[in-house]
């Protein structure tokens, strides 16, 4: 019990909370924080022998990949001793960005949902070029299609941050549908342009039109591609606290609904779990994972999802 409240306490937890994390401006520093706090943690969580890059040596045993050897140190010792948790192969990826009008929302002091994606966005990047991987990144919810091509070296890492800081600044979108650039297009698009066999990172909460987010999908896997999808709620959106007169409003369109809170609270979280369920159909069915996080879930459990994702790909 002691060791669980010590690491509780450890000072890598606190750059693993969404709500401390929010409050640091500069996307470089948010990144590193984060995935540096996640790495100290591994070895005192369950994410013990994800493959982040060289950890430590241990002796030799019979049974191990004589390749695992590392010659360089057997020549100064004599000894055999093997590199644990070293990746040796690489990934090519796409990060891809919502940028919907409904990603702005917020409740209760919490990031919104756009803030909390370009923070697990620009860590899960900061992550990917560490351990040699090809990244890029695609913005939807804009007029021009914004893409920038998987590339893994490590200033690319910083025409990266520097395009998730412009849009994590930028204003809601105006409603435009002939104008948009959709996050199902975005999909498509990701679809065509990377044409060796890649993971897409979707980050998003999807209240898009679910025929073409799923057909979206299904392109990319069409295509060969992998994916991950982290449906991104507000707490509030998860729970739906509302109670009594509350008038909501569309973020998308404006548009006001004066209602009773209470008398939706029902049908409404029968109707989310419903959501849910649909695109974790869709994702199953194309063997991808699918996972719900809310603006409150620690970023290690998002960067544990997305190393899982990695794992499965080798």
């Amino acid at each position: 019990m002691k060791k669980q409240t010590d690491a509780q306490h450890a000072p890598w937890r606190e750059f693993l909370d969404p709500a401390r994390v929010n409050r640091i401006c500069d996307l470089k520093l948010v990144a590193r924080l984060v995935v540096e706090g996640f790495i100290s943690g591994l070895h005192r969580s369950p994410y013990r022998g994800f493959s982040v890059e060289f950890a430590e040596h241990r002796e030799y045993a019979p049974g191990d990949d004589p390749r695992s050897i590392d010659w360089k140190v057997w020549s100064r010792t004599d000894k055999y001793y093997v590199k644990e948790f070293e990746e040796e192969t690489n990934l090519k990826a796409c990060l891809v960005l919502d940028g919907s009008a409904s990603m702005h929302y917020s409740s209760g002091g919490r990031p919104t949902k756009r803030n909390y994606a370009c923070c697990v966005a620009a860590a899960l990047g900061y992550l990917m070029i560490r351990q040699s991987d090809a990244v890029g990144l695609t913005v939807s919810g804009c007029c021009q299609p914004r893409y920038i091509p998987p590339r893994s070296n490590p200033t690319h890492l910083t025409a990266l941050l520097k395009e998730m800081s412009r849009f994590q600044n930028e204003p809601p979108p105006k409603t435009d549908p002939e104008n948009s650039f959709s996050l199902a297009a975005a999909l498509h698009a990701v679809a065509e342009r990377m044409k060796r066999r890649g993971l897409i990172v979707i980050l998003s909460d999807l209240w898009d039109d679910p025929a073409e987010m799923i057909n979206g999908l299904h392109h990319l896997n069409y295509r060969g591609h992998e994916a991950i999808l982290f449906h991104i709620w507000d707490s509030s959106e998860w729970e739906f606290p509302f109670a009594g007169a509350t008038t909501f409003v569309d973020a998308e369109t404006g548009e006001q609904l004066p209602t009773d809170a209470t008398l939706l609270r029902r049908e409404y979280l029968r109707k989310a779990e419903d959501w849910r369920s649909m695109y974790s159909k869709a994702c199953a069915q194309c063997r991808y994972d699918y996972v719900p996080v809310n603006t409150s879930t620690p970023f290690d459990r998002v960067l544990a999802g997305y190393l899982t994702r990695r794992a499965k790909l080798f």
